[in-house]
């Protein structure tokens, strides 16, 4: 496909307050194995993982600011749509029963669903895969993220995953570390010459990825799909996230990518917030004054004990109102977002302001660990 192609857009989306989903929820936990909540991986069912505080009202927001050449965009979501959402040619809800076979559903692990999103009929050769808590934060070069042999990834800012073991106490993004790292070195030592002469750069990569915007080949997804069946299949067969069977996507797909060439390293300009830590105000102000020159940036839900108007949830809605300010062409104009004015951080003497694109600061400066 000619790489002046349009470039598809994927979003996954929840609205955890729904009462029909939560319903739909509850009846999987409790049909689940009286044994199966030892599968299940650390943070898989708390409330921060499927709570909506307008983050993709937000993330289109900054996708129509900062790449208004973007091609179709899809939003696969479980029988649910934001009651924001105005009809529009240039984006479509896919739902789970349209995507994925009835053997998979239901499903409340993104890892799973994000398994299937290639198969999207008209999908682009070329996408950005988003989870909803993800934002572009500067003007989109497309050199940025693809190379005309395949696209760019990005290390998070973890500790380096420190041993090879996967655990039930671990993050899904530090056992999908493991998970890759052991197959792809697996198939090397039982592989050609050259395959195993890649085998010391499966064993020196013990690090996760960044929560970010995903590049994507459509291609890759179809090869791998085929050239790992037993991977796919584990994933597909989660209801809830399994600390045993994480996530490929974001993990598997991109290593592969490195290990043949298809994916190159490279760091990039963001910020991640933790929501739930003590110093909440100091990483949301820190995203607002470096607002404009950040390549990306993710506000991840963290604050599972919150209620709906915890002042925690209010201050990440009031920044990102004060920095995402213009409504995008796929919001409806009579359904205006609602903040508390009492928010500490919503106050006129926090407005966002741009930093030159050239700012010296480090990528990112957070030095938290992601739990996504």
């Amino acid at each position: 496909m000619p790489h002046d192609s349009p470039i598809d857009i994927v979003y996954l989306w929840v609205d955890g307050n729904d009462s029909n989903w939560r319903a739909k929820r509850q009846a999987a936990l409790q049909q689940l194995p009286s044994d199966s909540s030892a599968a299940m991986a650390r943070y898989s069912n708390v409330e921060g993982r499927f709570r909506d505080n307008h983050e993709l009202r937000y993330s289109l927001r900054a996708l129509e600011k900062f790449f208004p050449d973007h091609g179709h965009v899809y939003i696969v979501t479980d029988a649910q749509a934001p009651d924001w959402l105005r009809p529009s040619d240039r984006l479509t809800l896919v739902d789970h029963r349209d995507l994925m076979p009835e053997a998979s559903l239901p499903t409340f692990d993104s890892g799973h669903i994000e398994s299937w999103i290639h198969h999207i009929p008209g999908l682009s050769e070329r996408y950005f895969y988003f989870n909803d808590d993800v934002f572009f934060g500067a003007p989109v070069q497309l050199d940025d993220w693809f190379h005309p042999d395949g696209f760019h990834v990005t290390w998070s800012d973890d500790p380096m995953v420190t041993d090879e073991a996967m655990r039930m106490d671990a993050t899904s993004l530090e056992n999908a570390c493991r998970l890759s790292i052991q197959w792809l070195t697996e198939k090397a030592r039982s592989g050609t010459p050259a395959l195993r002469e890649q085998d010391p750069l499966y064993q020196s990569t013990f690090r996760t990825f960044a929560h970010s915007p995903r590049p994507m080949l459509k291609s890759i997804l179809l090869e791998l799909e085929e050239t790992a069946p037993e991977l796919f299949a584990a994933v597909r067969s989660t209801v809830f996230r399994s600390w045993d069977k994480p996530t490929i996507v974001s993990d598997f797909v991109l290593r592969w990518a490195l290990a043949h060439g298809v994916a190159s390293i490279r760091p990039y300009r963001h910020r991640y917030v933790s929501t739930g830590e003590g110093d909440q105000q100091a990483q949301l102000q820190a995203l607002v004054a470096e607002f404009g020159s950040l390549e990306f940036f993710c506000i991840n839900d963290t604050t599972d004990d919150a209620h709906t108007n915890d002042p925690r949830l209010q201050n990440v809605l009031s920044v990102l109102q004060s920095i995402l300010p213009t409504p995008s062409g796929f919001e409806n104009a009579s359904s205006p977002v609602q903040t508390l004015s009492s928010a500490p951080l919503a106050s006129s003497a926090f407005q966002a302001h741009s930093t030159p694109a050239d700012a010296q600061h480090p990528p990112n400066a957070s030095g938290l660990q992601q739990r996504a």
